[in-house]
């Protein structure tokens, strides 16, 4: 039965035209007809968008800077397109990230690899190809400098990880003793390294902390200068958030949201929750590192980097694909309690995860009924379950005060889904088929549409 508004929480992503223009398309209905199943439709030029916003942010400060996407955000090529086209890098942190990569066009020396404790196989090629190294361990650096010397026909491009000192705990990067040891050996390795600066990575997305470890890192490219290595570049890695809702909208539903308002009195920590509102966000967020002031400072991020001639490195995921996509179900069932309904869609929950955090996926599904069907009025609190025959596959636990009720049929489109809810997690659980990806490109009537273009590698 119909519930009043005011009693459950609700959380609307941000307007967004491009988006409701597609939802009004009719070409969603379509799609799910064809696919018999789940999918994403993805929005390239919002990426395009994105970079360009980096890049901006960059140029106003005056900053040398490079800007890599960080390919575990998304699997979908069409953003290894976009960054071929465009002239950006890519962050991989695996072999098969890699070889996608420069299948899709990207350079070898627009490609940063990442990730901890790195295989032989991938080391290789990163060397082969020219690619930059994130280098993890003393056992690693050891590795590269004999690859680099048996066979490889230009030196090992690499970068010096350190160890947060503010997160001793974290399994990436060197300490001290370790990056002290790293630059002697990287000396005494010669021509076969260019070590070209240093890295971090870092949890959150606090602007100070980061800004803090940077002009360290500044600290040790000039250091490592006198010692005669290149050492010009420094990379910041990602942590810069993507708003996606209203402040107004985030803090009523953090106060008012409880047990009640889910299925099965779900609970979740409200700090355990990924900060769907953030004041600071994507190229505003490298805004105010650039112009925070390192701690024992005097000028500004940005001003130092100029002044010692450092180039800037970032890894942004999330952020370059803010409202670059979302992810479409169908309603396959809906069996009513006593005051709200349980929706069954046509996929599972792995294909809508946060998994960073003890949290569901929180913006708001928008409910898309086929042409010409009434939808009533009032408001239909449902929550939404997935396909699989787990109680505790819940694409959402809350219950969402929909408009109208739902009906087998009618599609779920939840937006902004590219920054790693749709296929973080995913597997073909059940047999039940990944949800392909639909590159949609916008025209002034209706968008065209094709499948998303993965090679085989």
């Amino acid at each position: 039965m119909p519930q009043a508004l005011p009693t459950l929480p609700t959380l609307p992503a941000h307007p967004d035209p491009e988006t409701d223009a597609v939802l009004d398309s009719g070409l969603l209905h379509e799609l799910a007809h064809a696919f018999g199943g789940p999918f994403h439709f993805l929005l390239p030029h919002r990426f395009d968008a994105n970079l360009t916003a980096f890049r901006t942010a960059l140029d106003e400060a005056g900053v040398d800077g490079r800007v890599y996407y960080a390919k575990k955000a998304n699997k979908a090529a069409a953003w290894i397109e976009r960054c071929a086209a465009t002239g950006a890098g890519v962050d991989v942190a695996s072999l098969g990230e890699l070889r996608e990569a420069l299948a899709h066009g990207v350079r070898g020396e627009n490609i940063v690899v990442t990730g901890p404790a790195k295989n032989e196989e991938l080391l290789r090629i990163a060397v082969l190809q020219g690619a930059l190294t994130a280098v993890d361990s003393l056992d690693e650096l050891d590795r590269i400098i004999a690859l680099a010397r048996t066979g490889a026909v230009r030196p090992a491009r690499l970068l010096l990880r350190r160890l947060p000192p503010a997160q001793p705990h974290s399994r990436f990067g060197l300490d001290e003793a370790e990056l002290e040891e790293a630059l002697t050996r990287c000396v005494r390795a010669g021509d076969a390294v260019r070590m070209e600066g240093f890295s971090f990575h870092l949890s959150g997305y606090a602007v100070q902390p980061r800004a803090d470890l940077a002009g360290q890192l500044v600290d040790l490219c000039l250091k490592a200068r006198v010692l005669g290595l290149q050492a010009d570049r420094i990379s910041i890695g990602g942590g810069f958030a993507v708003d996606y809702a209203a402040a107004d909208d985030w803090h009523a539903f953090l106060a008012t949201q409880q047990p009640g308002h889910y299925h099965a009195r779900k609970t979740f920590s409200a700090d355990g929750f990924y900060p769907y509102h953030s004041p600071v966000a994507g190229a505003g967020a490298l805004r105010a590192v650039l112009a925070a002031v390192p701690a024992a400072g005097r000028d500004s991020l940005g001003a130092r980097l100029r002044e010692t001639g450092t180039i800037l490195l970032m890894e942004p995921g999330r952020a370059l694909l803010d409202r670059a996509g979302a992810s479409v179900f169908r309603v396959q069932g809906v069996k009513d309690r006593d005051d709200y309904a349980i929706l069954t869609v046509d996929g599972t929950s792995l294909s809508l995860s946060e998994q960073w955090f003890n949290s569901e996926y929180l913006p708001d599904p928008v409910l898309v009924t086929p042409a010409g069907r009434a939808v009533g009025t009032g408001v239909h609190p449902a929550c939404v379950g997935g396909a699989t025959c787990l109680e505790s596959d819940m694409l959402t636990w809350r219950k969402i005060p929909f408009p109208a009720r739902p009906s087998a049929g009618d599609l779920l489109v939840y937006p902004n889904t590219a920054g790693y809810q749709m296929d973080s997690n995913e597997s073909p659980f059940h047999d039940l088929p990944l949800p392909p990806k639909v590159v949609l490109e916008t025209t002034e009537g209706r968008p065209r549409w094709r499948l998303d273009r993965r090679p085989a590698c």
